[in-house]
């Protein structure tokens, strides 16, 4: 099935306007489902192009999106960027949830989160639209878990470079040590406070988060990790997991490694890899499972 890409806009309920990527599956046919592929902390929506393509030559409608302060979605520099995790789940997230089903109405819609794609869930307000969830490499992040001596370099980054980025140039230089795009100030600061805690965002309950939807989210959740990834570890995803009260009642949960899969690595990153292309049976399975309804479609030319 061939795939057509579009590059689109994406208008927030405060009115940023977000940089997206749609992937419609061409040629007369059913469509399975509408999903959103939600990005990692400072991570633009090219990464996930031939993950998203997949999924739409297997007949599913994609859209990803750069959050803003990310890639695209920057207005001038990032030094100047307001952005920030929570801006993430309660502004961005839930408008591309919005454009999505905009695009490809009258379907099921689902959410593949990768890393805060899929920690910043519960802040969504339209989050029980979502009929399922594939997460990957999702966790707390929580350094005090983290095993020696990935331990250090998390520590390192979050508690020495990053605020000391901050306080010389308005913004971490996150792309300097390999850890995605330079992320806006006040994104990175909650990151920092955020892993440094419990529970990730549980962190900022009652404090700058006074609305959320963890406790009553059920839908049907797979949590998936990989063997070699020093910071999605099982005991950050268990502690991440516990705060969706529900969700985990439901929750499958499964642990890559790659020599099972003919892979020298996966980590924190490379699920997404064309070469890991042999793990992604397991996403298609997951979502053709929890796709009820089905609609004629013959996209506009």
């Amino acid at each position: 099935m061939g795939v057509d890409i579009t590059t689109i806009k994406v208008t927030c309920q405060d009115g940023y306007q977000l940089v997206g990527s749609l992937f419609t599956p061409q040629g007369p046919s059913k469509l399975k489902a509408g999903i959103m592929i939600a990005p990692a902390t400072g991570i633009k929506r090219q990464f996930y192009a031939s993950f998203a393509q997949h999924l739409s030559e297997q007949g599913y409608g994609v859209l990803t999106f750069d959050n803003r302060g990310i890639g695209q979605s920057v207005i001038g520099h990032v030094s100047k960027s307001k952005a920030s995790l929570q801006q993430w789940g309660e502004q961005d997230m839930p408008a591309v949830l919005d454009a999505l089903k905009t695009y490809f109405p009258g379907v099921d819609y689902h959410l593949v989160g990768h890393s805060a794609g899929g920690q910043l869930i519960g802040l969504m307000h339209n989050a029980k639209d979502i009929k399922s969830v594939f997460n990957f490499a999702c966790s707390s992040g929580q350094l005090s878990n983290m095993k020696m001596p990935f331990k250090i370099q998390a520590h390192f980054f979050m508690n020495v470079f990053s605020p000391l980025s901050n306080l010389l140039f308005g913004y971490t230089k996150s792309d300097v040590v390999g850890m995605g795009e330079p992320l806006p100030k006040e994104a990175a600061q909650q990151w920092r406070l955020w892993c440094n805690g419990t529970g990730y965002v549980k962190t900022a309950f009652g404090r700058t988060v006074h609305h959320h939807l963890y406790d009553e989210l059920d839908m049907p959740s797979f949590w998936t990790n990989a063997s070699d990834d020093g910071i999605a570890i099982n005991e950050n995803v268990d502690d991440m997991l516990s705060v969706f009260t529900k969700a985990k009642a439901y929750a499958k949960k499964k642990t890559f490694r790659p020599e099972a899969y003919g892979l020298s690595e996966i980590g924190h990153m490379k699920f997404f890899s064309r070469k890991s292309s042999n793990i992604w049976s397991d996403v298609i399975d997951w979502f053709d499972l929890h796709s009820s309804t089905d609609k004629s479609y013959s996209p506009e030319k």
